[in-house]
């Protein structure tokens, strides 16, 4: 005979709503409580029948994802990671591609996709934070990224000033003066090139540097090409920077790539920092210095406030803003010879 809710609830000693927030990963269960009713649960072989489970509570077990670009290596990363976590709550992801279009957002955020979702986590890069949470409700939404919902909806981001700032010190403290940044995006408002910005801008002044627009370049997108336009811009002006802060991986490898082109030395010549910490990365030569957000708390944590709002009674927690750890990786780019990457890493403060 299959065991129930209520033989695991006994066997563990705790109560049946105990259980079920376990199962449906809806409530801050503490980590002693939680083991022990999964041992209860792998003792005697309890599974829950989902679809009836959702059925009665008029869900689907299918939860969306919206991020702006598949190819993307960090979005790329970040959905695994995502869907992995997911499938241990019994949920199944639906993925869309938005090209940060502000009606393929709204689509997804409407219902308009024909898509029967029970909450949704999106990485908005044309709407307004505030326009997302509004427009999304009653759906339950998760924001990921720089822009703020003002209490509107849950939040998960990194603290780009600081990663950003991070990355500008190491390059000063290697005795570099000259650090160029590669990444501003004045023709988009998402927030993430403008904080990345200020970081960079921050760390130049406190060391008695005076920011100047010859040494930041714009794009119009994060990848290889871009990067490596940029860098070639900079290698073409009156004066070389001796340093480079990208604002993503993706535009540090392109930069690397020309820099190699026009015999430009990394990182003798000129020291490189990436963003994201994606796996080519690691197998580029050199090695690339980045900095290291924590993907799988990203993950984590966005898909716990998902859980929290589905599972409440009229979608009615409190919004919740968290900013999950980064770290700076020091690789070759920056350090020949590393070897074993050596990491800084950067608590979040709120």
């Amino acid at each position: 005979m299959s065991s129930s809710l209520k033989d695991v609830a006994a066997r563990a000693g705790v109560s049946a709503r105990t259980v079920s927030n376990v199962v449906n990963g809806s409530a801050r269960v503490s980590a002693q409580t939680r083991q022990r009713v999964q041992e209860a649960i792998d003792e005697l072989g309890y599974r829950p029948n989902l679809a009836a489970r959702n059925l009665r509570a008029g869900r689907t077990g299918v939860i969306g994802l919206a991020i702006p670009e598949l190819h993307s290596p960090y979005f790329g990363e970040l959905a695994g990671l995502l869907v992995d976590a997911a499938r241990r709550r019994s949920w199944t992801v639906v993925i869309d591609q938005t090209h940060g279009d502000a009606e393929a957002e709204r689509r997804l955020l409407t219902g308009d996709s024909g898509r029967a979702m029970d909450g949704l986590i999106i990485s908005p890069w044309a709407l307004e934070a505030q326009e997302v949470a509004s427009t999304a409700r009653p759906l339950p939404v998760v924001l990921l990224g720089e822009r703020s919902p003002q209490g509107l909806a849950d939040r998960v981001a990194v603290d780009n000033v600081a990663a950003a700032d991070d990355a500008t010190s190491h390059l000063l403290a290697l005795g570099r003066r000259r650090v160029a940044a590669i990444g501003l995006q004045p023709h988009l408002h998402n927030g993430t090139a403008e904080q990345r910005a200020e970081g960079y801008r921050r760390a130049l002044r406190r060391a008695g540097i005076t920011p100047s627009p010859r040494w930041e370049r714009p794009v119009a997108s994060l990848h290889r090409q871009d990067g490596a336009r940029a860098m070639a811009e900079l290698l073409d002006g009156e004066s070389r920077p001796d340093a480079v802060f990208a604002f993503t991986d993706e535009l540090a490898l392109g930069a690397l790539h020309m820099a190699h082109t026009r015999g430009v030395r990394v990182p003798e010549d000129l020291a490189l920092v990436g963003f994201d910490d994606i796996e080519d990365g690691r197998f580029s030569h050199p090695t690339l210095t980045t900095v290291s957000p924590d993907k799988g708390q990203i993950a984590e944590r966005a898909l716990q406030c998902l859980a929290d709002r589905i599972y409440s009674p009229e979608n009615q927690v409190p919004a919740l803003d968290l900013t999950v750890p980064h770290r700076l990786v020091v690789r070759d780019s920056t350090d020949p010879g590393t070897g074993a990457d050596r990491s800084a890493s950067h608590l979040p403060t709120g």
